[in-house]
């Protein structure tokens, strides 16, 4: 990137000139690598093509001399600008992958992370002890419904309630569920935390929460700190904020012997420790990503 973090704007090759689809990707590569992920230059180049062509790579290796249409050209640079000024890859392509599945996202919702997959994870296994019983989970701040679907998706004869706050959200969400034909097992709720839920129970509710500090706002990237939903990142100062809420009102929906699970952000062990245990809640357990980093906390109601 440019000295002093500041991205150059995306300059188009000339118009009206007979370029190859090559010569298009090499020239947006050229422009992604001043951009804010340079590392990634070539690989988004090539995805960005592929979306503005709306074809795969084996049909692009095999065309990569014929000559780019006027409104594929233009429609290419069009993407090629939006990811230079940082706008996630996702966002552009209106996709993105989790727990093997494809879903859609776009603005209004967090791009899916791979951490969250060891949520997923340890809800599957921590259902199989409520076999003989019809399984009841709730989702708690769904976003684009990728929890609730992937586990809908490995988990046939449950039934989700998901929630969340924003409409936006809950649209891409129920769109989600349904190209997974997964709608008539997940029901869908606007609301805060557990308002939608009252008098309900539940074998297992499930929430990655905002959890990042505000005055850790600036040390975010660029696709993150200037595009993703502030609402979804954000918990207060100290990043505790929706658990200090989520983790006590939790103990009014399930069951006894359920089971609180939450991704947690960096370095909160200790104090999401201490606000399950203050609630009451025992078998306390943290599950490590692949770097050894706690990043699921999961919990028994008593």
């Amino acid at each position: 990137m440019p000295a002093g973090n500041l991205l150059l704007p995306f300059q188009p090759l000339n118009e009206g000139a007979a370029l190859t689809l090559r010569e298009h990707l090499r020239h947006a590569e050229q422009e992604l690598a001043s951009g804010p992920h340079p590392d990634r230059a070539r690989l988004d180049a090539e995805t960005l093509l592929l979306q503005a062509l709306q074809k795969d790579r084996a049909w692009l290796i095999t065309h990569w001399h014929d000559e780019a249409e006027a409104a594929t050209a233009a429609k290419y640079d069009e993407l090629v600008a939006r990811r230079k000024t940082g706008e996630p890859i996702q966002y552009i392509t209106g996709s993105s992958e989790f727990f093997g599945l494809p879903f859609s996202v776009g603005p209004g919702v967090l791009i899916p992370r791979p951490e969250t997959e060891h949520l997923v994870e340890e809800v599957l296994r921590l259902a199989k002890a409520f076999e003989e019983t019809p399984l009841r989970i709730a989702d708690i701040g769904t976003g684009s419904g990728i929890i609730a679907v992937a586990l809908a998706h490995s988990l046939p004869s449950a039934q989700i309630s998901a929630i969340d706050s924003s409409p936006q959200a809950l649209a891409i969400a129920r769109e989600n569920a349904k190209s997974h034909d997964l709608e008539s097992r997940i029901e869908f709720f606007e609301g805060d935390l557990f308002t939608p839920l009252t008098g309900q129970s539940f074998q297992v509710i499930a929430s990655n929460p905002p959890y990042i500090p505000v005055m850790e706002k600036d040390a975010l990237s660029i696709e993150v700190r200037e595009h993703e939903p502030h609402s979804a990142l954000f918990a207060g100062d100290d990043g505790l904020e929706i658990y200090r809420r989520l983790i006590p009102d939790a103990l009014v929906l399930l069951v006894p012997h359920g089971w609180l699970v939450l991704e947690i952000g960096f370095g909160q062990q200790p104090a999401i420790e201490v606000l399950l245990q203050s609630a009451g809640y025992s078998q306390i357990h943290f599950i490590p990503d692949y770097q050894g980093i706690p990043r699921v906390a999961a919990a028994q109601r008593s």
